[in-house]
């Protein structure tokens, strides 16, 4: 529904820019058109609209199922390019329509940490952005979000907290032509981790922090 879609995202973007101070840096590194894969840190419910508004281009995102348990919700979320995924499983549903999303050229997001960070910081990443990269060969788009943790405080609207949108540019994993390694696949999840690392102040590194990985 191409006119919720829009309707969905002006509703969106008056929201950032009436509570917050919202700005994005590196819009020029978001490929025009093609395949691309978007990886982010993930650390308010507002993450996924703000990357709606900020990449300039339509993505569509994995969120998780019981969100779409509401239908007013629901409405909302597929207006805005969301699809549900069972976590703790292998949703092969979820996987069928994130490949068809790369297949046909369109921007997919996902967020490598598969949950919100509690305290703002990145937290160890599960492999399966890096999965879809390593066998798909499309661009993966580093994005980092910082401020978003400010709008759990109380009398947040009051304050119009700085969020900043951090995009850095796209880069490729080896196409896997087999099965990948295990080791391999922890490698590519390392770099993927590292690229938003480096998008974020030092203090939302978290465990891809500089240092933070010497025992490895």
């Amino acid at each position: 529904m191409p006119w919720f879609y829009h309707v969905c995202k002006l509703i969106v973007r008056a929201f950032f820019r009436l509570f917050t101070r919202w700005r994005v840096e590196g819009r020029e590194n978001v490929p025009p058109k093609g395949a691309v894969l978007v990886v982010a840190n993930h650390i308010h419910a507002v993450d996924p609209p703000l990357l709606g508004v900020s990449l300039g281009r339509q993505a569509i995102f994995m969120a998780k199922e019981e969100l779409f348990h509401s239908r007013f919700l629901a409405y909302f979320l597929g207006g805005l390019g969301s699809f549900p995924v069972y976590r703790g499983k292998l949703d092969r549903k979820a996987i069928r329509q994130s490949e068809r999303v790369l297949a046909e050229g369109g921007v997919l997001v996902m967020f490598p940490e598969a949950t919100r960070s509690q305290n703002a910081q990145l937290q160890s990443a599960l492999p399966g952005s890096a999965l879809f990269a390593s066998r798909h060969g499309v661009p993966v788009l580093p994005v980092g979000i910082a401020g978003t943790e400010k709008l759990k405080k109380p009398f947040w609207m009051f304050r119009r907290s700085r969020i900043t949108v951090s995009i850095g540019k796209p880069f490729s994993l080896p196409k896997a032509g087999g099965k990948l390694t295990k080791d391999k696949l922890a490698e590519h999840t390392e770099l993927i981790m590292r690229r938003i690392a480096e998008l974020l102040p030092p203090e939302y590194r978290g465990v891809y922090g500089e240092g933070a990985r010497s025992e490895d």
